[in-house]
């Protein structure tokens, strides 16, 4: 069995479909992680959530910003963008129960070193922290009146957290750090809208930092999965896996398997060739 963490899809189904095809999926005896974005902005989300809902016990998945904005405006919560590519998912027949599908998705998930999240943790969080907090947002989505949490979710305050922190700031918080974050002070406060905030990190917000650089991050004990920030692009270390290589942009579709950490990535292009290496 092998298990095989992959980057962001974001409605890519036919480069997701190319790559399992190349690295040899069997749903039968391995399994996929996906780091969140399953959907927005690409051609086929749809066609992506049925086939990863429909791999069952197969595939992991945490939820992304994407994710949650469509979760969003499925219940009359903030705005549509012009980019957003949502409306076949938000008109399909089984619209509902892919919906319910997704709000069941978690923001972590973690098994033995491995911990795995759309954006990244803050500093001041070990994993169990994570752990513990993104089961109080899942609680929060999967709850009678999940729509009081929906229109509380979104907003960029407060910006670091606190043990002390209650009610929606609390989960807000959360939700901000596991899908959106990408840079952070040094003291961990989280960066949204500074010059250079969605930027590579070399060119990044003046005093900050990538989350995975902060002083005595104490997730850093294992090794972490992440997507979201395509112009990071796929980056490697022994204890963080970078893997949103902007597939949508015309990039690559990136894997890891976790067992060798071998990586395979399958351009976006029709005629590109796929490579895998150790």
């Amino acid at each position: 069995m092998a298990t095989y963490a992959i980057g962001d899809l974001q409605g890519c189904f036919d480069p997701l479909q190319r790559l399992l095809d190349y690295i040899g999926f069997a749903p039968d005896a391995d399994r996929l992680w996906f780091v969140g974005d399953l959907v927005n902005r690409g051609p086929q989300s749809l066609e992506v959530l049925r086939f990863v809902k429909g791999l069952g016990a197969a595939a992991i998945s945490v939820l992304g910003n994407h994710d949650l904005h469509l979760v969003m405006q499925a219940a009359g919560f903030g705005k549509a963008n012009k980019e957003d590519t949502l409306e076949p998912i938000l008109a399909a027949p089984d619209r509902d129960e892919l919906l319910g599908w997704l709000r069941s998705l978690p923001l972590f998930h973690v098994e033995g070193e491995w911990a795995m999240v759309h954006a990244g943790l803050l500093p001041s969080w070990d994993v169990a922290k994570a752990q513990a907090l993104s089961d109080e947002v899942a609680a929060a989505l999967g709850a009678p009146n999940y729509g009081d949490f929906l229109a509380n979710m979104w907003g960029s305050e407060p910006d670091a957290w606190c043990d002390d922190l209650a009610g929606w700031d609390r989960l807000r918080v959360v939700v901000n750090a596991m899908t959106r974050m990408r840079f952070v002070t040094p003291e961990g406060r989280m960066e949204f809208r500074a010059p250079g905030s969605k930027g590579p990190p070399e060119r990044g917000p003046a005093g900050c930092v990538p989350w995975f650089d902060a002083p005595n991050r104490r997730s850093a004990d294992h090794a972490i999965l992440c997507g979201h920030w395509s112009a990071l692009g796929f980056r490697q270390t022994e204890k963080l896996f970078a893997l949103d290589s902007g597939c949508l942009w015309g990039g690559s579709l990136t894997a890891v398997r976790l067992e060798d950490r071998r990586v395979f990535q399958m351009p976006c292009g029709q005629l590109a060739r796929p490579t895998g290496w150790q």
